[in-house]
Parts: C-alpha cells; sequence; structure tokens
C-alpha cells in the first residue's frame, strides 16, 4: 500500500510539473503577441485580442489598456473568479508581478487557487466570501490597496450592477464588467437587486443575470469614466477614468461598440445546452423582471424589450 501512495504522490507531482511548464510556455507566448500588439495603429479592442489565462481575449486588451495609459499603482481586484485559473488578472499576476487580491463565494475555488504552484510565488491574496451590496466595500477595503486602484474586474454573473454601484469611492484607472448582451444595446436595465441572487438557481436557462452595456455606460459615465470598447465575443466591456485617457484610446458610443454575445450558453430544463442565440434566449425569459434605469421601475423583460435589438 505505502508503494501504492508513493507511485500517486510521484504522479502528482509529475502533473504538477506539467502544468507549471504548459504554464511557462503560455506565458513565453503571450510575451512574444505582446511585443507584437505593441507595434500596432490604435483601434477597436478587439484588434489587441488575445488570450493566455482569461476565458477570451481579455489577457491582449488589458496589455494593450496598460500600455496606453498611465498607471499610478500596480494592483487589481478581481471578483467571481472561481479558482483563478481562468480569469482576466492572471496573466497580469505572472507576466507583470502586479499586486492582486481576489474574491469568489466557493471555499473550495479559493482552497485550490492557494494550494496551486503560482499562489506563493506571486504578491496574491484572496478571500472566499458571498458579495453583497452590503459587504463589497468592506471585503475590498481588506486587499489594503490604495483606491486608485488600476484594474477593477467585475463578474458574479448576478447583481453586477449593484455591486458596482456601491464602489463609488474606488477610482481605478480601467473597470472591466460583464455584460448581458441579451439585454441588448438601448436600454439600461438590471436584474432587480437580491443579495442571495444566484445565476444557476435564477433561471434553468442560465441566461438571467447582471445588467445591459447601456446599464453600466450610464453608471460609469457618471462617475468619470469613458466606455472604450467591448471584447468581440461580446460579453465584456472596458472603462477608462477619463483623466487617464491618451491619444491611443478614444471614447466609443454604446451602439458603435456593442456586440452580440456569439456563444450559445442556453439551456434547457434538464441542464442541456440548447444552441440557440441570446435574442432567441430572451423569450425564455419574457416573463421575469429587470429594472428600467431610467425610472427606476421594474417591468417584465418580455414587455419592456420585445424586439429591440
Amino acid at each position: 500500500m505505502t508503494r501504492i501512495f508513493r507511485r500517486i504522490r510521484e504522479l502528482l507531482y509529475r502533473l504538477l510539473d506539467l502544468e507549471r511548464r504548459l504554464d511557462e510556455i503560455k506565458i513565453q507566448q503571450g510575451l512574444i503577441l505582446c511585443e507584437l500588439h505593441s507595434k500596432k495603429a490604435p483601434g477597436p479592442l478587439a484588434n489587441f485580442e488575445f488570450k493566455v489565462f482569461s476565458q477570451w481575449g481579455e489577457d491582449g486588451i488589458i496589455q494593450h489598456l496598460i500600455r496606453s495609459i498611465p498607471i499610478t499603482n500596480h494592483t487589481f481586484i478581481e471578483f467571481g473568479v472561481q479558482d483563478f485559473f481562468e480569469s482576466n488578472t492572471r496573466f497580469l499576476l505572472m507576466k507583470d508581478h502586479w499586486k492582486g487580491f481576489v474574491i469568489d463565494g466557493s471555499p473550495t475555488h479559493i482552497a485550490r487557487l492557494q494550494s496551486s504552484y503560482f499562489y506563493w510565488q506571486h504578491p496574491l491574496h484572496s478571500e472566499a466570501a458571498f458579495i453583497d451590496r452590503d459587504n463589497v466595500v468592506a471585503l475590498l477595503d481588506r486587499s489594503g490597496f490604495d483606491k486608485d486602484l488600476g484594474i477593477l474586474s467585475v463578474d458574479v454573473d448576478g447583481v453586477d450592477y449593484h455591486l458596482l454601484e456601491r464602489l463609488s469611492d474606488w477610482t481605478p484607472r480601467i473597470v472591466i464588467v460583464e455584460y448581458n448582451a441579451m439585454f441588448g444595446s438601448e436600454l439600461p436595465v438590471t436584474i432587480p437587486y437580491d443579495p442571495s441572487f444566484q445565476r444557476t438557481r435564477a433561471h434553468y436557462s442560465n441566461l438571467y443575470f447582471g445588467a445591459s452595456l447601456p446599464a453600466f455606460q450610464q453608471l460609469m459615465d457618471r462617475r468619470g469614466y469613458a466606455l472604450v470598447g467591448v471584447n468581440s465575443v461580446g460579453n465584456n466591456a472596458f472603462f477608462v477614468r477619463r483623466d487617464a485617457l491618451t491619444h491611443g484610446l478614444t471614447e466609443v458610443a454604446v451602439d458603435s461598440c456593442f456586440r452580440q454575445s456569439t456563444f450559445r450558453e442556453a439551456r434547457d430544463e434538464h441542464g442541456r445546452l440548447l444552441h440557440i442565440s441570446a435574442l432567441e434566449g430572451r423569450k425564455l425569459l419574457a416573463h421575469l423582471p429587470v429594472v428600467d434605469l431610467r425610472t427606476d421601475t421594474i417591468a417584465r423583460i418580455g414587455d419592456l424589450l420585445g424586439n429591440i435589438s
């Protein structure tokens, strides 16, 4: 039995070493892509996309943004990271050695992160906590970071708008938010606030969450931020503090940069993928409520959004 345990441990060490070596290769490829992208002329953010540890092309966009604007504090906070293995800021941590603080609602996810080979190698702290608008400020304060943060990335697949609304004292140079493209490009809407909201329980389709891009643009505009673009798959929007904008970045309007999501994540009552578009998925949610932020009133999705694109 002891021999079997030793063999298992040896295999685990080999797997860990393989994971580390694969990550090193990915980072080296990322460095090459950074150099190539640095020579590109200014243009839409999607032109600068590449993926190392992000879900889509956010790694490349972030590298473009931090090259383009002055950043005093090389710090980031990201919440809704799961185990952080796939995240918006991991490449920033491992390539650029920024200091980070990440939060996720699952203790299992955070335990896996804290036991990873890279956690002790970099200035990263993490906390397992279910975030609501009553505790979000205190949680971010525990980072110890100056409120003039480098990057804030918000992706909890739920009450994102309501959490960001509470963070008025934080002034990151760059803010990344996930918008729900199913809510369209015309109206500022968000799901109503529920401190215990969980996307997978709110509706079987997995499409009922978050806020529209116009909702985030309206909120961030009041805070002195410019929308500078979205990613090519149509789920993440990028905002830059206006006093940090440089000639390489320009503010864009929602209708000029909005992208409908290209991925098809809607599910049926049994959890099976339906492979339908977000607009087709909207029909599944017609009876559910959203807050119309123009009037601060609640309406059904079908009545308010109808056939809006």
